[in-house]
């Protein structure tokens, strides 16, 4: 195996520590499996067609086809939807309630369509996109109320498809075709959600029930298969997921990023970096003392892309080799993580490594 000198041995052993104290110091881990390794997420190389969810307690990997679903269906409290930002989807509100009524004719429609879209570089479209930081009352559409005609029509942009032309050495190719349009209508039905959906040029809808799951944070729904799909493991049993992603660049509105990494914060997974360029730690000499509670960000993009150098014109995408990540998961354990590669030994991104350590 490459960078053995990072290597971790897996170990099984079902530990109890005591909980922290009053003050801010961290708690000590309950429960623990295993205590460290090295993992090659399988991103799929540089089309990166696959969403890949870790659970490091238990060193466990989920692989899903990140074009296999296209809507959320928030199973907490709220009554919120999230749209697949893997594929670079959009969604913009529209002025009526009658699904039926609506088409590319439309007048609204057709204004629309140039601004719901990724990449537009224009500040405002970022408002057709779910906020990336994952807040759950960020989606792009609104939350679901209980009078119908509270709930608009909504233009949906289902982005693009998987790219299938592989890259040039050190480059990535996420984005295909584009997938087209849709126009859809979610209800509240007691404690499920009702969606209608159809084709811009249908005169008619169908209709679904989605039922709320609570071991999951949300129910999924493909327009390819129209049935409720599996994607995510259960709420608590994964803190990362590797994934293209749409961001936001400030001033310039949505982007789509390759290689990124989100944490579940739903399920109070939280990241900081730590820069070994401005501190006095490195990834080998970090301890449990040595963490910071107020530095860990209620944000899912506590690693996001900032584990790489981004490139430009004239350079490639590389690794930071100055940087690791501390890691607070849903059991209150505390794990210290490093990447080890962008790329394979042939240069092809999408084909990620990273060791991580329990903190103990």
């Amino acid at each position: 195996m490459k960078h053995n000198a990072f290597t971790f041995f897996a170990a099984l052993a079902v530990l109890l520590f005591s909980s922290c104290s009053d003050d801010d110091t961290p708690a000590a881990p309950i429960q623990i499996v295993i205590e460290g390794a090295a993992i090659s997420p399988e991103v799929g190389g540089s089309n990166e067609p696959n969403q890949v969810y870790i659970d490091l307690s238990t060193e466990t990997s989920t692989v899903v086809k990140r074009d296999s679903w296209d809507l959320g269906f928030y199973s907490g409290s709220e009554f919120q939807v999230t749209i697949n930002g893997a594929i670079y989807m959009a969604v913009a509100a529209l002025t009526t309630t009658d699904i039926d009524a609506v088409n590319s004719t439309t007048e609204e429609v057709i204004n629309l369509q140039p601004q719901v879209a990724i990449g537009t570089f224009q500040a405002t479209n970022a408002a057709y996109i779910d906020n990336p930081n994952g807040a759950i009352t960020g989606t792009a559409i609104a939350t679901i109320e209980d009078t119908d005609e509270n709930n608009p029509v909504y233009l949906l942009n289902l982005g693009k498809e998987i790219g299938t032309t592989p890259a040039t050495t050190g480059s990535a190719n996420v984005s295909g075709d584009d997938r087209g349009w849709k126009k859809i209508r979610i209800l509240k039905e007691g404690p499920d959600y009702i969606l209608q959906y159809a084709n811009l040029e249908d005169t008619t809808h169908q209709e679904v029930t989605i039922t709320k799951n609570s071991a999951y944070n949300f129910s999924y729904f493909s327009f390819t298969t129209e049935t409720i799909v599996s994607v995510e493991p259960e709420a608590t049993k994964w803190d990362l997921n590797f994934t293209v992603f749409t961001d936001i660049i400030e001033g310039f509105g949505s982007y789509g990023y390759a290689d990124y990494v989100v944490n579940n914060t739903k399920a109070a997974v939280s990241v900081y970096m730590v820069d070994t360029a401005e501190a006095t730690f490195t990834y080998d000499n970090f301890a449990l003392t040595d963490i910071n509670p107020a530095n860990f960000l209620n944000d899912q993009r506590g690693i996001g892309s900032t584990w790489r150098n981004g490139g430009g014109p004239s350079t490639l995408p590389s690794l930071k080799e100055d940087v690791f990540y501390v890691l607070r998961d849903t059991d209150d354990n505390y794990y210290k993580i490093k990447f080890l590669a962008l790329t394979n030994e042939a240069g092809e991104r999408g084909n990620p490594e990273f060791i991580y350590s329990l903190l103990q």
